[in-house]
């Protein structure tokens, strides 16, 4: 594994609410993701407006850009969306071995605030510096590890695969997230494509000899590695 170097950018000053702003919009930029208010504010359960006017404050304050070409984080808000991503995939491999792996993404997000860069340090250091976080999605710094990594809805019927990723948008929704762990649709599974009717937009899968029936809405938050 590859040691990244950290940034020092201080998010001291930067409230709970504008990073979770910035991880949102660092993903979405990375994706190459058009960033959209209204869809920000789906994401984040605010209203539209309510995007609009911290979008402004955000503007104001140096982390993005909004012109003719779009939403996008400045320098300072990439530097600074990479510290909250990081800190918050941190503290879910610190509770990875208290609590579900559904519940991770939502416990990490209510204590990722509190890490200072001296804990983001130690914890990179004890943690063996992870490449990708317990859903398999890449730290900032890391997003070769994931690049090989294809959708399972470009999987054919009959193959074989190992789960590898389930995408960050994704773990917004807890239910989802325990309704993919009590399936094993998890990091580090192998499944097999059985199914796929592309009329009411459904993919079947196998583990374990069970199949697992998910909606393109959803299968196409999980990635996957051919089988060797």
């Amino acid at each position: 594994m590859k040691n990244i170097t950290l940034s020092n950018y201080d998010i001291s000053k930067i409230s709970p609410i504008i990073q979770d702003y910035l991880s949102l919009i660092y993903i979405m930029e990375r994706d190459k993701d058009p960033i959209v208010g209204s869809r920000l504010a789906d994401l984040l359960g605010v209203t539209p407006p309510t995007v609009t006017n911290t979008l402004k404050r955000m503007v104001r304050d140096g982390l993005i850009s909004m012109d003719e070409k779009g939403t996008h984080l400045t320098e300072c808000g990439w530097e600074a969306a990479k510290v909250v991503m990081r800190r918050h995939m941190l503290v879910e491999w610190m509770m990875v071995k208290t609590l579900p792996w559904s519940l991770l993404h939502s416990e990490a997000h209510q204590l990722e605030h509190a890490i200072s860069s001296m804990t983001e340090t130690a914890l990179m250091d004890q943690l063996s510096h992870p490449e990708t976080c317990p859903h398999g999605n890449p730290l900032p710094g890391s997003d070769d590890v994931t690049s090989n990594w294809i959708s399972i809805l470009d999987i054919p019927i009959g193959e074989t695969v190992v789960i590898r990723r389930v995408h960050e948008l994704a773990e917004e929704n807890t239910d989802l997230l325990t309704f993919l762990e009590s399936n094993h649709v998890m990091p580090g599974f192998q499944t097999t494509v059985t199914e796929i009717l592309p009329f009411n937009q459904t993919i079947s899968i196998t583990l374990d000899g069970k199949t697992v029936i998910l909606g393109n809405a959803v299968a196409r938050y999980i990635f996957v590695e051919r089988a060797r």
